[in-house]
């Protein structure tokens, strides 16, 4: 009887016990990660002491600062304040220093410092790892292989289905303004860009643009889906055709060959094998990251000479001296436009598209005034605060194109909207080339004004955009 009574108590004394073992075994890795976070919030400090920085909470870092007073505005102050470069503290034992500064964009863009994971992950599900993610020696292989895709000879030929993706968007905006002049811009844009990508990546008959996609709610996405199974589903088709010789020579003899047909020849050309996730990752990328950053581009230069009318102005006569009523653009006439291409340069610095880019220390660094940093720290080269840096640009929020006139001379490392370095943007060319088709078929078409109502406020995503989008009043010219 007295056993029996006995056992539960013994049981239960069991119990405790493992319980307070469990909760001294749990205080003991509370207080070893405690123990971390304290070395390594001492070992930022001790690392960032060079770099000084606006008080910040031991908790919540400047996370308070930078949303109470906007992400860019806040940078800007720094910019004027810190010279060069500053630290960030997001969290007690999270930091990154943000460098504005061209000397030190030289230095950071010359090494072969890692992309900086944080900055990029969100990425890999719309683009896999392609040449914007990929490291190493896999980088230089894509890279190479990718680089005859953007040669002048395979850029001839897309400047007509530029053109036509614009045109497309014009006869919209004709309809739209009938009832009301006021535009947001940005999601038709950004409709247009993938239009031409999709027929660039790999000569997509039709257009996005008429499809029932609307720039509202998730068109973005929706459209962004559709690309990605016409992705995999091409590429299926054109590795069939390709097994068949006489299907090769009729591809290589098309009036024109897209971004897929020579990933598929290279891949057979240089024995190199591009698995069917590798392919996909290089045309996502192509697409999705070229069409946003495109997007972004054409629509904050249509705002800069919307709120520019002497500057635009002078823009169209040029345009109409050089293409006269025809409004048929072509290869040759996209060096023929100087102030036109003066203004989108100067667009580009005061919106750059990618307003930043990241980087991780794989090895220590020393700066040009002898400040250093160890590794293993993350950097933010702000291109948007390098372009707006007062120590580096002469009154820098002015919309000046003179700033790129001929005669003109800048840092090597003091413009940057592409990037710089062995790393720079691959596709340079062909943005370029798309800005320059969609403002001289614009203006010939349209008077662009700001809508007063609606100012657009800068930022910083993976591209520029608006908070509230891009409006604009749009006057048809007769």
């Amino acid at each position: 009887m007295s056993v029996s009574m006995l056992s539960p108590t013994r049981a239960l004394g069991g119990v405790s016990g493992l319980l307070q073992v469990a909760a001294l075994l749990g205080l003991l890795l509370l207080l070893l990660k405690a123990a971390q976070l304290y070395l390594r919030r001492q070992w930022l400090l001790k690392a960032l002491q060079q770099f000084p920085s606006p008080p910040s909470h031991w908790l919540y870092g400047h996370m308070r600062e930078f949303q109470a007073e906007g992400e860019l505005q806040a940078l800007l102050k720094r910019v004027e304040k810190y010279p060069r470069a500053c630290a960030r503290w997001f969290w007690g034992t999270k930091a990154q220093v943000l460098v504005y500064d061209p000397d030190y964009m030289k230095l950071i863009l010359g090494r072969s410092d890692p992309k900086s994971p944080e900055s990029y992950r969100f990425l890999i599900p719309w683009i896999g790892n392609g040449l914007l993610m990929l490291e190493g020696q896999r980088w230089f292989q894509h890279r190479r292989m990718l680089t005859p895709a953007f040669h002048y000879d395979i850029l001839k030929p897309y400047v007509r289905l530029m053109a036509d993706s614009v045109r497309v968007m014009l006869d919209k905006w004709e309809e739209l303004i009938s009832q009301d002049a006021h535009l947001e811009i940005f999601g038709h844009v950004s409709l247009m860009t993938l239009d031409t990508i999709m027929k660039c990546a790999f000569s997509h008959q039709g257009s996005i643009q008429t499809d029932r996609l609307t720039p509202k709610g998730r068109w973005h996405h929706r459209a962004c889906q559709l690309a990605h199974q016409h992705t995999d589903r091409v590429i299926q088709l054109r590795k069939a055709h390709l097994q068949k010789e006489q299907e090769v020579e009729k591809v290589r003899n098309k009036k024109h060959l897209d971004f897929l047909d020579i990933l598929l020849f290279a891949r057979v050309e240089n024995g190199n094998s591009l698995s069917d996730m590798d392919l996909r990752a290089e045309v996502d990328t192509f697409m999705v990251a070229g069409h946003d950053t495109t997007a972004s581009g054409i629509s904050w230069l249509l705002y800069a000479l919307a709120s520019h009318p002497e500057h635009q102005q002078r823009c169209r006569e040029e345009i109409q001296s050089l293409l006269g009523d025809s409004a048929c653009i072509t290869w040759n006439h996209l060096d023929q436009m100087p102030y036109t291409t003066m203004c989108i340069k100067e667009a580009l610095r005061l919106y750059p598209p990618v307003p930043f880019v990241g980087r991780e220390l794989s090895k220590p660094i020393t700066f040009p005034d002898g400040r250093s940093l160890p590794a293993g720290l993350t950097l933010i080269l702000s291109i948007y605060g390098l372009h707006h840096n007062p120590k580096v640009w002469l009154n820098p929020e002015v919309f000046d194109p003179s700033r790129f006139a001929p005669e003109s001379s800048q840092h090597s490392h003091a413009f940057l909207p592409f990037s710089g370095g062995s790393r720079n943007c691959i596709g340079k060319q062909f943005a370029m080339n798309e800005l320059k088709v969609a403002v001289a078929l614009t203006l010939l078409r349209f008077e662009l004004a700001p809508d007063p109502s609606r100012v657009p406020v800068p930022i910083p995503k993976a591209v520029l955009k608006a908070k509230y989008g891009i409006h604009l009043q749009l006057r048809k010219l007769l």
